[in-house]
């Protein structure tokens, strides 16, 4: 079976310290919804990528569980330290406490799963990928909790019909929302479409990038599958070493729609107060999208902006509200 790798990405900027909450997460208004979603909390997000810095200091007690499915560290499956630093900038965008220094991810108190299926030269065997899919899907917390988010920032150019096979068992048989980059290959025109698996499969939430000032990222591929953007260009998250770096790719916006999925989650279900579809979370997030005035094949849906349904509903609220009454008057004739 062929080989995955890490879609390729920039290294802007290595930080030794920072302490700000980062424009990516206040792009897509992540925290307007902290303290209605208790910032995603019990909701779990597999990562499935390079591993994790499990002890860095804006991510420990996030991490509720891990397996490593490599040949890094002799096989060692209880070893999903990153030797990389692509998969803690991704989990760290996902749920970064806020702890009043470093940085904040989206659902700062949403748990993580990391799952190692790609070495420190980031590449990997695609059965290892599969393996971690189906290992996500069936996978059980100490005190039951399940997976509710996929996040993969990672592709190759082929469809592989197994990978298809896993995924669609975990959307549509597990209820979990699997989000994908959507690669790195774009050409600026949206008549040449790129196209990167598992990102251009119909089941999985495809994601572009823009910069924060609104613009398509020159690299992020256009294709007919995109379902939405977030950011993508100089984002700053959690490194090796306890350090922060600022990466820019569709890695980076692929993580910003994971964990604004687990806020979603949080705040659907406890207005329906009941456990929500896969398709209906779906549903919510699209809701929560604006259009840039791209094609639909270069932004899908639209930006993620996570308070827009607030203020549709707030802007509907006043239009409709009735005038107070007056008491009727009367006439003689």
């Amino acid at each position: 079976m062929s080989e995955v790798s890490l879609i390729p990405y920039r290294t802007e900027e290595v930080l030794e310290t920072t302490s700000e909450v980062p424009k990516g997460i206040e792009m897509i208004e992540a925290p307007a919804l902290w303290e209605r979603t208790e910032q995603g909390k019990g909701n779990v997000i597999a990562v499935i990528d390079t591993g994790c810095q499990t002890d860095h200091p804006d991510l420990k007690g996030r991490i509720i569980g891990g397996k490593n499915f490599t040949t890094d560290y002799d096989g060692d499956e209880t070893n999903f330290s990153d030797n990389n630093g692509h998969g803690t900038h991704v989990s760290g965008t996902v749920a970064a406490i806020e702890n009043g220094s470093g940085v904040v991810g989206a659902a700062p108190q949403a748990n993580l799963l990391i799952l190692k299926v790609l070495t420190g030269e980031g590449s990997g065997k695609m059965q290892w990928i599969i393996d971690a899919i189906e290992y996500a899907a069936n996978w059980t917390g100490p005190n039951g909790e399940k997976v509710r988010v996929m996040s993969m920032s990672l592709g190759g150019p082929k469809d592989i019909p197994e990978l298809h096979t896993v995924i669609k068992d975990a959307v549509l048989k597990h209820d979990i929302s699997v989000v994908c980059a959507a690669g790195n290959s774009g050409d600026g025109r949206g008549d040449t479409p790129e196209y990167g698996y598992p990102g251009a499969y119909n089941e999985v939430i495809q994601v572009g990038a823009v910069d924060f000032e609104r613009n398509l990222a020159e690299f992020t591929n256009t294709n007919n599958e995109i379902d939405l953007v977030a950011p993508g260009v100089e984002i700053l998250s959690t490194y090796l070493e306890g350090k922060y770096a600022k990466l820019s790719g569709t890695s980076m916006a692929t993580p910003h729609v994971s964990g604004a999925l687990a806020l979603i989650i949080s705040l659907a279900e406890e207005q329906f107060q009941r456990r929500m579809t896969e398709a209906e979370i779906f549903s919510q997030l699209v809701k929560r999208t604006v259009s840039l005035g791209h094609s639909k094949v270069a932004e899908g849906n639209g930006l993620l902006s996570l308070a827009l349904q607030d203020k549709l509903d707030s802007l509907f609220s006043t239009h409709n509200r009735k005038p107070a009454r007056s008491a009727p008057s009367y006439s003689t004739k």
